[in-house]
């Protein structure tokens, strides 16, 4: 085994030993958090210590448009130094040839971490925890619509056929039968994701006609929110397989609910204890606080975990998604919910978050606001009893106003970076304008001939 080899996770060891290694995906997460960057021969790749690629990369819209985002210098579109991230190392198992995928993190021409490289920002705030002797630990969970193939975006989303030749059902949460309908699917899911060394901790049916959830075992921050940015690619991968497509809106079918990505919270401290839970398995004051900090901050960062305008057609009263910050125990009507558990394993999940988001910037928002909380000793409101769809909406209404609190809280902005903050702020309101020029069928259907 070569060298380099050894650094790499044992799964893709494994691979390497099994397949003759042809190629490597040498990538990089992007602001919405597609995979950017080059396929190297294997043999090339080898003798390369860092690649390069433009720094507008982060500059670009969802659409290819551009952002005005290049600062003081113009846009000459530099080239930033990307170095590989062995311990991310994973195979592609759906390409025909021997594939290795690789993370690798971006630094400027000095070396210097570029402030606005999704990736870094995720480590910036993990490094904040750390300077205070703490560990954050989360737990991702995914869910997703496998729908019919859809090459037309004038037709409406369709949930896919399933093998008994009926479309995917809706309204069967939890149902086993309505996951076995698309069991060839979830095979390969579960194929992939052991060849690639990630461990699924369950699948379920979602609410959804198609609709999915994938939970993942809890650990490090930036390894799941890795694995998270790779098994994006995996599930597309094994519904192209079975002549489908796995789509991650937050909103992608009208009338059925959206899709969430629940984060769940702890943080051990320097004798890794859980900081939420005292010597008597009681609640702390941390416990609190970073509650508190939730609710005080994430309003400003909802543009982050709600990132497109569809974004928003996901917080509907009564449909699966909050429409509050309330916090409640074992309450999933809540925007923040406390989850039954012994007292070593307290957690706080926050259900804020849309399955669009890239995980790297709605993990690092998410651990942002906690981290406010603690250091600001803010305090949670008394937790909430009964409906929380009762309640009044106090969440931002569409990305212009998540945008407007997004760029009014500098607290936020010195957690996450003021360069990142800068940069995002341009790019998400450049998106927002490319949206308004377009014209909807409800304004065809119901303006072209009435006003």
């Amino acid at each position: 085994m070569k060298p380099w080899m050894k650094q790499t996770p044992a799964a893709a060891q494994s691979y390497m030993e099994a397949n003759r290694l042809d190629e490597v995906e040498c990538m990089i997460a992007d602001l919405p958090g597609i995979a950017r960057g080059k396929a190297v021969p294997a043999t090339k790749w080898e003798r390369m210590q860092k690649f390069h690629l433009p720094n507008s990369i982060f500059f670009q819209t969802i659409t290819g448009g551009w952002g005005e985002a290049a600062g003081d210098e113009g846009f000459t579109e530099p080239d930033m130094v990307l170095y590989p991230d062995l311990s991310t190392a994973t195979a592609a198992p759906w390409a025909d040839d021997g594939t290795l995928q690789v993370i690798h993190d971006a630094f400027d021409q000095k070396g210097k971490p570029i402030p606005y490289a999704p990736r870094n920002v995720l480590k910036r705030v993990v490094e904040l925890y750390a300077k205070e002797g703490w560990t954050p630990v989360v737990a991702p969970e995914m869910e997703f619509f496998l729908v019919a193939r859809n090459v037309d975006p004038a037709k409406p989303i369709e949930p896919m056929m399933g093998r008994s030749g009926r479309p995917a059902a809706a309204r069967q949460a939890y149902s086993m039968s309505a996951v076995d309908d698309y069991g060839p699917v979830i095979d390969d899911i579960y194929e992939f994701a052991e060849i690639q060394g990630f461990e699924i901790d369950g699948i379920t049916q979602e609410g959804g006609a198609g609709q999915l959830e994938i939970n993942l075992r809890h650990g490090d921050p930036v390894k799941l929110a890795d694995e998270v940015f790779f098994f994006k690619r995996l599930l597309r991968e094994a519904a192209l397989k079975h002549d489908c497509f796995a789509t991650f809106m937050a909103k992608p079918i009208e009338g059925e609910p959206g899709s969430a990505m629940h984060v769940h919270h702890s943080i051990l401290d320097s004798e890794g204890d859980n900081l939420f839970t005292g010597p008597n398995g009681g609640e702390t004051d941390a416990f609190f606080q970073f509650i508190g900090g939730l609710q005080t901050h994430l309003p400003s960062v909802v543009a982050l975990m709600a990132p497109y305008v569809n974004s928003y057609r996901r917080y509907v009263r009564d449909h699966a998604a909050p429409i509050n910050l309330e916090w409640g125990r074992d309450n999933r009507t809540t925007g923040l919910r406390v989850p039954i558990s012994d007292p070593a394993s307290r957690r706080i999940e926050n259900r804020l978050a849309g399955m669009d988001c890239n995980p790297y910037l709605c993990i690092a928002a998410s651990l942002a606001a906690g981290y406010l909380g603690l250091k600001q000793e803010l305090w949670a409101d008394k937790s909430y009893r009964g409906d929380a769809y009762d309640g009044e909406p106090d969440l931002p209404q569409g990305l212009g106003a998540a945008l407007d609190l997004f760029d009014g809280n500098t607290d936020m902005q010195e957690v996450l970076g003021p360069e990142f903050t800068r940069v995002y702020s341009i790019v998400k309101r450049a998106e927002y304008e490319e949206f308004l020029q377009v014209i909807s069928p409800w304004e065809r259907e119901h303006l072209l001939l009435n006003v």
